[in-house]
C-alpha cells in the first residue's frame, strides 16, 4: 500500500509527460511507498504513448491512468483523490517537474505540523525555444505581471493564501469537499480558502521547488488570463472577502481604457486622461522590458516581456469585467 498518492490532472501534454514522470521517479522519497494517478480527459495525442512507455521502462513506479470525463481540472483532481490509495495526497501539474526532494519536504512540512496543505514555490522556465516563449516566461514570474503571489518569488516561509500545488492529508480534503467542480479555474485558490475556513493553514515552504513551464505563445497566454479573469469573478460571489488590491487593478485599469476611449473624441479631458494612462503604461512596460533584457542578455524580451504582460493585463481584467455582466 503506497503511503504518498501523487495526483496529476492531464490533457495532450505528450511533450512534458514524460518529463515529469521523470522526475517523480527520480525523487528521494522511495518509490516503493508512492503512487502516480493520472487524471486524463481523454488526450488526443501522444500522451498516454508517453506514460505507457515510461511505465515499461520503470515497472518499480506504480502509475495509473484514469479517465477524466468530464475534461476539466476540478473533476480530474477529484476522480484522482477517489481512486488514490495513499493516505497523503501531492497534487502536481502535466506541465511541471518537482525538484527531487520535492515529496520530501511537502511530507516534512506535514508531519511537523507546518500547514493542512503544504506547497511551494514555482521556478517559471519557457515552454519551447525563441524569444516569445522566452519573453512570457519572464512576465510570468515579474511582479508586475503576477502581483503578491508569493509563490512565485519569495524565499521566506510562510502561511499565505494559496500555493499553487501543495500536499494534504486524502481525508482532510474529501472532509472539505475536495475541489469545487462547477469552477473551471481558479480550483485551487477556492480549495485553499476552504482549508483556512476549516481553521487550516496554507504553508508556503520556499525549499520546496518546482520547474513549472509557461504558455509557449502570445494566443495560449491569453486564453489561459482569460480563463483566469472569467472563473475569479464566479469564485469571489462566493467568498467576496478574498479579493485583494493587486486582483482589483486589471479590470479597473481596462474599465477605465474603455470610458476614456469613449469619451476621447468628444471630451478632451477624456482624451487628455486617456493619452496619458496609455503612455505612462507603456513606458513603465518598456522599462521592465528593457530592464530584463539587460538583465538575461536577451535584446528581444525588452519588446516580449512588455506584449506579455500588457496581454496578461487585459485578458485577465477584460474577462473579470465580462464575467461580472453574466450570470452563469
Amino acid at each position: 500500500m503506497p503511503q504518498v498518492s501523487i495526483i496529476i490532472p492531464c490533457y495532450n501534454e505528450e511533450k512534458t509527460i514524460g518529463l515529469l514522470l521523470e522526475a517523480i521517479h527520480a525523487q528521494t522519497y522511495p518509490a516503493a511507498q508512492m503512487e502516480v494517478v493520472i487524471a486524463d480527459g481523454m488526450s488526443t495525442d501522444g500522451t498516454r504513448a508517453e506514460i505507457a512507455a515510461f511505465q515499461a521502462k520503470h515497472p518499480d513506479l506504480a502509475v495509473h491512468v484514469i479517465d477524466n470525463n468530464a475534461r476539466t481540472i476540478p473533476a480530474a483532481l477529484n476522480r484522482a483523490i477517489e481512486a488514490a490509495q495513499g493516505e497523503t495526497i501531492v497534487r502536481l501539474d502535466a506541465h511541471s517537474v518537482p525538484h527531487p526532494d520535492y515529496v520530501e519536504r511537502s511530507l516534512g512540512g506535514l508531519q511537523a505540523g507546518k500547514g493542512a496543505n503544504v506547497g511551494g514555490v514555482w521556478e517559471i522556465k519557457p515552454r519551447g525555444a525563441g524569444w516569445v516563449a522566452e519573453s512570457i516566461a519572464i512576465a510570468a514570474a515579474h511582479p508586475l505581471g503576477v502581483g503578491d503571489a508569493s509563490y512565485r518569488y519569495t524565499d521566506k516561509a510562510q502561511s499565505v493564501d494559496t500555493v499553487p500545488f501543495g500536499a494534504y492529508r486524502k481525508d482532510f480534503a474529501l472532509g472539505i469537499g475536495g475541489y469545487d467542480e462547477t469552477l473551471l479555474s481558479n480550483e485551487d485558490y477556492e480549495f485553499n480558502t476552504r482549508v483556512r475556513q476549516s481553521g487550516g493553514v496554507v504553508w508556503l515552504d520556499p525549499q520546496i521547488r518546482s520547474t513549472y513551464f509557461a504558455r509557449p505563445s502570445f494566443s495560449a497566454l491569453a486564453k489561459q488570463y482569460w480563463r483566469y479573469g472569467f472563473w475569479k469573478v464566479r469564485m469571489l460571489r462566493r467568498y467576496p472577502e478574498t479579493i485583494r488590491w493587486r486582483q482589483a487593478l486589471p479590470p479597473v485599469f481596462v474599465l477605465s481604457l474603455i470610458v476614456l476611449g469613449l469619451a476621447a473624441p468628444w471630451l478632451p479631458l477624456a482624451r487628455l486622461l486617456f493619452m496619458l494612462e496609455v503612455v505612462s503604461y507603456s513606458l513603465i512596460l518598456l522599462a521592465v522590458g528593457t530592464q530584463t533584457a539587460f538583465k538575461n542578455r536577451k535584446p528581444a524580451t525588452m519588446i516580449g516581456v512588455p506584449l506579455a504582460i500588457a496581454t496578461m493585463h487585459i485578458c485577465w481584467g477584460g474577462a473579470f469585467l465580462w464575467s461580472l455582466l453574466t450570470k452563469k
